[in-house]
């Protein structure tokens, strides 16, 4: 289907946006942590997301396992081939996503590149990820000028495709990825990969700013946030949210090697992650 045959956005808030409006107003920083589907199973995943729900999530990313994830670090690679090796496929997260419908309150943003959902087709696969509940969409191997189709697409079934900006973006770009972007704009904090960081990049500060003044959009902050204090050091910036993935998926991957409960594992993570971002500034 074209995107001329695809149903108009409706000019409610999403989802997303409604969250962020939220946020502000109670001037709290979004916890946005990620974790892999399918691993080490779907079962393991669904009580996860509650167990992070529970713990004081604002909203969550949840990827969607990739044999070729160019965007991803060595944790979350790993966390992608033991889920697409336990037999991870996209329908199944999606089955997954809708057998917590009513339960999982949170918006949840799925994180994947573009050749699974070309494959799948953007109406097909934008519409079931509506149907399944998801809120919106990441797609880092996406070019701005292929991002414009697919977000108009999903803005259609009601999703907010997420755009990403780094720090090497050029100014101008930066500002056209920024308008773009629906939902909020992902603002990545390292050139290169994701992955645990010591300490974050001084440069991401200001460009947080920027992109502030850019316009209304929320920035959130992932790749490299690893602790509660990096996690507040992107509040103190005046950032919108902070995004935690490797460090959680690592942490996630312990348990379940020890024979641990590993969605008990992760919402305890989460849980100091929440207290740290939301202590005094």
């Amino acid at each position: 289907m074209s995107v001329a045959a695809t149903a108009g956005p409706s000019t409610a808030p999403t989802l997303i946006q409604e969250r962020f409006t939220a946020l502000r107003a109670q001037e709290t920083c979004a916890l946005m942590p990620f974790l892999m589907a399918g691993d080490p199973d779907l079962t393991v995943t669904a009580a996860s997301l509650l167990a992070l729900q529970a713990a004081g999530a604002d909203l969550i990313e949840l990827g969607i396992p990739y044999s070729d994830p160019l965007a991803d670090g060595p944790v979350i690679q790993a966390a992608a081939s033991r889920a697409l090796a336990s037999g991870t496929t996209p329908g199944r997260v999606l089955e997954m996503l809708t057998s917590l419908r009513g339960r999982l309150r949170v918006p949840v943003v799925l994180f994947t590149y573009s050749n699974p959902l070309l494959n799948r087709g953007m109406e097909t696969f934008c519409r079931a990820a509506a149907a399944a509940g998801a809120a919106g969409l990441v797609v880092p191997d996406l070019p701005l000028e292929e991002a414009r189709k697919l977000s108009a697409i999903a803005a259609g079934h009601g999703l907010d495709l997420v755009l990403l900006v780094a720090p090497n973006t050029p100014a101008e770009r930066m500002a056209r990825i920024h308008a773009a972007s629906r939902g909020f704009t992902y603002l990545v904090s390292v050139t290169g990969v994701t992955g645990v960081r010591t300490s974050l990049e001084d440069r991401v500060g200001p460009l947080v700013g920027r992109l502030r003044e850019l316009g209304p959009t929320p920035v959130a902050v992932g790749f490299g946030i690893a602790t509660g204090e990096q996690a507040f050091q992107v509040r103190r910036w005046g950032a919108d949210g902070a995004i935690v993935g490797s460090a959680l998926v690592r942490r996630m991957a312990e348990a379940h090697g020890s024979g641990a409960d590993v969605a008990a594992e992760a919402g305890a993570f989460v849980a100091s992650l929440r207290t740290a971002l939301d202590q005094p500034l």
